[in-house]
């Protein structure tokens, strides 16, 4: 009695406990339930989910294309890479379409007029840039934001790594213009088509995202859309974006160009040296080894491609071969000015054209002339005055020795009167020492005429050297400074447009 009794209350505990279980879970997936009995966006979005296929087209109608505008902001040029051809820019991309299957009523959802929804969960249009050459780091944006109406906005930015024709001819006062072209890779223009989100005109200017601190300036954004077709068949909307930078060339022109115009302008300061001192040679040495220097330095700043040369390299080889040109000059009118005694004369022809012709063409003072003139004079007058009184002298000598010889033969003849000697009527002939005494003096006046000569030879070679060194230095300066104009009118008009 008291064991039956037991075992019924034992059954009536586990059944009141089984009773408390149950009711205890059924509060609690009651409570569950009940955290999501008013959140709005919990309930729309399990509404926009509901049976949604992100793999298909969203369209009711399968013959309407799907329109997806887009528009492009470039915050910065990251890197130009003129030996790969290749522009490394940070955009922001923005693109948005209508989705017909992610529409709703704001008033049944407490006036929500627009949701983000992971990206990965709704259709995607499959536009791509046709100049991508590698996978730039892009942060990743998992969603997307869409309104009530079904239009989806999709907002990223975008590291691009594209390819593009740079045109380094002008550098570093070039104008480069690269292509972002955008086009849906699969689907044909009856499937999805592109617009442009603003107008163009809009697009074109705005700066507004720009970072405008860096070595290249955004110019502008010109836009331009296609339809283009690969075999005749199927056609595809395309939307290129062309992005016109330009360099900032006060770096380059600070390190590169005045350098070198302060060089180029040092070798003809040279020019002042007199051609007949040897300094003039090592300092125009000085100056192409300085100048070699130079463009082995500034050989790692010039943009290198294989398919042409910037034109400042141009101007650096010119530079170079004008400073050799210089030296060149310079030996040949040294040597025209040195060491005339080895030299014959100056031909007829030369002394017309270089000395007659070439002063009155070019007006060139004859100033070095004049005073080779003056002091040939001079020395001519001193030689004249020198030889005109060793004449002289030798003339008194030969009178004083004649009248010695009279008296001393009248004398002799005298005597020999008075002694009772025959007298000689012939005179005696001069002593030894006065024949040798005139040879000397023949021989020194040949050596001064001979040297006369000389000095007349080396003269008249200097004096041609200094008319030719005017006339090349001249040269050397207008082909300097047409050359510059050049190069200096092109590079402003490039930084003009």
């Amino acid at each position: 009695m008291d064991m039956r009794t037991a075992l019924i209350c034992m059954g009536l505990l586990s059944l009141a406990l089984c009773g408390a279980t149950g009711r205890t879970v059924k509060r609690s997936g009651a409570g569950s339930a009940g955290r999501f009995a008013n959140a709005t966006l919990v309930r729309l979005s399990e509404y926009l989910s509901s049976g949604y296929k992100k793999g298909v087209r969203p369209v009711k109608d399968w013959r309407s294309s799907t329109v997806v505008a887009i528009d492009l902001m470039v915050y910065s040029i990251l890197n130009v890479d003129e030996k790969n051809q290749v522009l490394t820019t940070y955009v922001w991309y923005r693109q948005s379409w209508t989705d017909e299957f992610l529409v709703w009523d704001p008033e049944d959802f407490d006036d929500v007029k627009q949701v983000s929804l992971p990206t990965a969960n709704v259709w995607v249009p499959d536009i791509l840039i046709n100049e991508f050459v590698d996978v730039g780091k892009s942060p990743d944006i998992p969603y997307v934001y869409v309104t009530h109406d079904g239009q989806v906005r999709n907002y990223k930015p975008i590291q691009v790594v594209t390819a593009c024709t740079l045109n380094i001819y002008n550098f570093p006062f070039d104008v480069q213009k690269c292509s972002l072209t955008f086009q849906s890779w699969l689907h044909t223009i009856d499937d999805i088509n592109i617009t442009l989100m603003r107008s163009p005109e809009e697009l074109r200017e705005d700066k507004s995202v720009f970072m405008n601190q860096g070595e290249w300036e955004l110019l502008h954004i010109l836009s331009n859309y296609k339809i283009f077709s690969v075999d005749n068949d199927d056609y595809y909307a395309e939307m290129k974006f062309h992005v016109v930078i330009r360099r900032r060339p006060l770096f380059y022109t600070v390190n590169l160009l005045l350098p070198s115009m302060f060089l180029m302008i040092m070798d003809v300061v040279g020019f002042y040296l007199p051609p007949d001192s040897g300094e003039r040679v090592s300092f125009k040495i000085t100056l192409l080894l300085g100048y070699s220097v130079f463009l082995i330095i500034v050989s790692d700043t010039l943009p290198a491609t294989a398919i042409g040369t910037p034109l400042i390299g141009v101007y650096f080889v010119v530079c170079m071969a004008l400073l050799v040109i210089s030296l060149t000059e310079t030996v040949l009118i040294v040597r025209l000015v040195h060491k005339q005694d080895l030299q014959p004369p100056v031909p007829h022809w030369l002394k017309y054209l270089v000395l007659e012709k070439a002063p009155v063409l070019f007006c060139i003072h004859q100033k070095h002339r004049l005073c080779s003139r003056l002091s040939s004079h001079s020395q001519s007058s001193d030689l004249e005055h020198y030889k005109d009184s060793n004449y002289g002298t030798t003339q008194c000598t030969l009178h004083h020795s004649t009248d010695f010889s009279r008296r001393r033969s009248h004398h002799d003849r005298d005597g020999g009167l008075l002694l009772g000697f025959p007298s000689s009527r012939d005179p005696p002939p001069p002593p030894p020492v006065m024949n040798n005494i005139l040879q000397e003096v023949t021989a020194i006046r040949h050596f001064l005429e001979k040297r006369d000569r000389c000095r007349e030879v080396a003269k008249e070679w200097l004096q041609v050297g200094y008319v030719l060194d005017v006339l090349l230095f001249r040269v050397y300066l207008v082909a300097m400074v047409t050359y510059s104009i050049t190069l200096g009118t092109l590079w402003a008009v490039w930084q003009g447009a």
